[in-house]
C-alpha cells in the first residue's frame, strides 16, 4: 500500500494550521513541515500533530526552494502539498486513497475551491505526486512542479497524469483584510518581475503577473504581458484558459464587449472540466447582460448554476434578468436564493423589495427595502441614505 505525506512551508500559522492538520488526519501517513520564523506557537501546535519539523529555515522570498527543503524531508511515497490557509475536503479522501494505487501515477491534479470568491472560484493544482527524484519545484512565487514533470515525462514518457473531479481542496486564503493583501500582492510583484526578466515570455508567468498587473489598474501592462503568453506554443491548457480568461476580462472592464465575448467564448471551448471554466461561463454571461440580451445571459447563468448550484451571484443575476423581463415572481425567487447563500447581502434585498414592488406586493416590498437599509447601514451609511432618498422619492416612507 502506497504511504501518503503532508507537506508544508508555514510561519505564524497558529490560527489556521490546526484546521489544515485535522483535514488530513484520515489520510496522510506522514506530517513534514518546514518552519520559515514562526514567533507564536506554530511550531508547537505541528510537533502536538506527530509532524517532523524543520524550525528556522531562512525565508529569501524563493517559495520554490522552500518547498524544495522541505520536499527532502518526506520519506512516504507520495506527497500531498497543502498551505495553512487551505484543508482538505474530507469527500475526496476515499477518492485520494484510490488514485495514488494506480500503477504509473505521477501527478494527480486537484481541483481547489476559492471560499467566498466571486468570479473563478475554481482551479486545478498539482499538489498531489509520487516522490521522484526529478519531481522539484519551481519559481520563486506560485511555486509549481509542473516544470520539472513535464521534462521527467520526455525521458520517461510512461508515466500519466490524472486529475480528480471531486472539490479536494478548500482555499481560504483571499479572506484577509485589504492591506495584508495589498502586501501580498507587492511580493508576488516583485518576485514574478524578477524572475520574468530571467525567463522572457513564460505563458504561465504571463498570466499569473497579467492577471496581477490588471487588479492594480496597471492595463497596458497586463494586456501586453497576457497577448504575450497567448502567442507562445508552450502553454498548457489550463494556462491558456486563463490567458483567454484574464484577457477576457480586462477587455470587459473597459467595456470592450465584442473582445471580452470572444476570449470568454475561446476560454469555454477549451477541453477542461466544466467546473474549471464557471468564471467565463459567469462572465460571458455578463458581458451579453450588458447588452440586455437576456436570453443569451439567462441560459448562460443556468450553466453556471449547473456547475455550482450554490453560486450566489448568477442568482442575483437572474433576478436582474426576470425583473426586466417582468417575470417578477422568478425575479423574486432568484433574490431569495441569493440572500440564502448571502444572508447580509443588501443588494438582493435591494433588488427584491424592487421586484415586489412591481408585483404589487408593497407590504413584501416595504420588508424588503428595510431590511436592505439595516445592512447599508451596518456597511456603508451613504448607501443607506442614498436608498431612503429614492424610496421617498417614489412616494414610499418607511415607517410602520
Amino acid at each position: 500500500m502506497a504511504t501518503l505525506a503532508l507537506c508544508m512551508i508555514v510561519k505564524d500559522e497558529q490560527n489556521n494550521l490546526p484546521n489544515t492538520l485535522e483535514s488530513v488526519k484520515a489520510l496522510v501517513d506522514e506530517i513534514v513541515i518546514l518552519d520559515t520564523g514562526s514567533t507564536d506557537s506554530t511550531v508547537q501546535i505541528a510537533k502536538s500533530y506527530g509532524a517532523k519539523v524543520r524550525e528556522g529555515f531562512p525565508w529569501s522570498d524563493d517559495f520554490a526552494l522552500a518547498r524544495n527543503e522541505a520536499l527532502e524531508m518526506v520519506q512516504s511515497d507520495w506527497v500531498l502539498v497543502l498551505d495553512a490557509d487551505e484543508i482538505l475536503n474530507q469527500e475526496a479522501i476515499s477518492k485520494i486513497k484510490k488514485v495514488i494505487e494506480k500503477p504509473n501515477t505521477l501527478v494527480v491534479n486537484l481541483l481547489r475551491q476559492e471560499i467566498g470568491a466571486s468570479q473563478s472560484p475554481y482551479s486545478l493544482v498539482s499538489r498531489l505526486f509520487f516522490k521522484h527524484e526529478s519531481i522539484k519545484f519551481t519559481r520563486p512565487y506560485h511555486a509549481i512542479v509542473d516544470d520539472s514533470v513535464s521534462d521527467l515525462l520526455i525521458k520517461e514518457p510512461h508515466w500519466q497524469i490524472l486529475e480528480l473531479d471531486e472539490v479536494a481542496i478548500l482555499h481560504y486564503g483571499y479572506s484577509s483584510d485589504v492591506i495584508a493583501k495589498q502586501n501580498k500582492f507587492e511580493r508576488a510583484q516583485k518576485a514574478m518581475e524578477a524572475y520574468l526578466s530571467q525567463q522572457g515570455s513564460d505563458p504561465y508567468l504571463c498570466s499569473k503577473l497579467g492577471a496581477l498587473y490588471l487588479e492594480q489598474g496597471k492595463y497596458k501592462e497586463g494586456m501586453k504581458l497576457l497577448k504575450c503568453g497567448l502567442k507562445s506554443n508552450k502553454a498548457s491548457i489550463p494556462v491558456f484558459y486563463e490567458l483567454q480568461y484574464h484577457l477576457a476580462n480586462a477587455y470587459l472592464q473597459h467595456n470592450k464587449i465584442d473582445s471580452a465575448i470572444k476570449h470568454y467564448q475561446r476560454a469555454i471551448e477549451l477541453p477542461l472540466q466544466e467546473s474549471l471554466k464557471l468564471g467565463a461561463y459567469n462572465n460571458l454571461a455578463a458581458a451579453f447582460l450588458s447588452l440586455e440580451k437576456w436570453n443569451v445571459a439567462k441560459e448562460l447563468y443556468k450553466i453556471v448554476l449547473k456547475i455550482d448550484p450554490d453560486f450566489g451571484t448568477a442568482y442575483y443575476n437572474l433576478g436582474i434578468i426576470y425583473t426586466h423581463t417582468e417575470k417578477f415572481k422568478k425575479a423574486i425567487q432568484c433574490y431569495q436564493q441569493a440572500i440564502n447563500l448571502s444572508p447580509d447581502d443588501a443588494k438582493s434585498y435591494q433588488n427584491m423589495a424592487v421586484a415586489w414592488l412591481k408585483y404589487g406586493n408593497y407590504q413584501e416590498s416595504f420588508t424588503a427595502f428595510k431590511k436592505a437599509i439595516e445592512i447599508y447601514q451596518k456597511q456603508d451609511p451613504n448607501k443607506a441614505n442614498y436608498l431612503i432618498n429614492e424610496i421617498k422619492s417614489i412616494g414610499m416612507y418607511l415607517t410602520d
